[in-house]
């Protein structure tokens, strides 16, 4: 590849049919990690708030990658897949945590104050304060208010990366853009 046109030209079709032949998958497993490795890091972070978790999430949803290609469906935008892979793996986690006898919902708590442990002291209240309202959500609101707000995909991309009805989306996004404002108001305050 030349520098001038270089791997930034490469479309996600071609990085799909690289994916799915044999051999250039390892040339597509780095190009996937340059277009989406850090968009997928912050995905996953934002869910499981610690940067070391996120960090072996997104390893373990990269071999996924590697693992489940051929399951890969050209009908499917590869970056939805992607975030499919990178979610389910996050929710994997954040369930190893929760442990046997709790929900992953029951983490909000935990997860709130790993916002605090994993802030820098210097980092602006307002936006700690967010990163609170948030890890506080259920977890389908979470991940409807991250793939919304900070990922910018539309509820029909979030539809495929979730399985949820459009309608459900909506209203989970509705709800959680609520509950953070209630949260940052209230918190703000004190």
């Amino acid at each position: 590849m030349s520098k001038a046109g270089g791997e930034n030209t490469i479309t996600d079709d071609t990085i799909a049919e690289m994916l799915c032949g044999d051999s250039r998958v390892e040339q597509a497993i780095r190009l996937i990690m340059k277009k989406y490795g850090e968009a997928l890091y912050w995905h996953i972070r934002r869910m499981v708030v610690v940067h070391d978790d996120a960090e072996d999430a997104l390893q373990e949803a990269m071999m996924n990658v590697y693992k489940y290609r051929s399951t890969y469906s050209k009908d499917f935008p590869l970056s939805s897949w992607l975030y499919k892979i990178a979610t389910n793996e996050a929710l994997k986690l954040l369930k190893s945590r929760a442990g046997f006898m709790q929900s992953v919902d029951d983490l909000g708590d935990s997860l709130k104050n790993s916002v605090s442990a994993e802030s820098d002291p210097d980092a602006d209240k307002t936006l700690i304060l967010l990163q609170e309202a948030i890890a506080l959500l259920p977890i389908k609101q979470k991940m409807v208010f991250n793939l919304r707000y900070y990922d910018e995909k539309s509820y029909e991309e979030i539809h495929l990366i979730t399985g949820d009805s459009i309608n459900t989306l909506k209203t989970n996004y509705h709800y959680a853009v609520n509950k953070i404002k209630e949260y940052i108001t209230e918190h703000s305050l004190l």
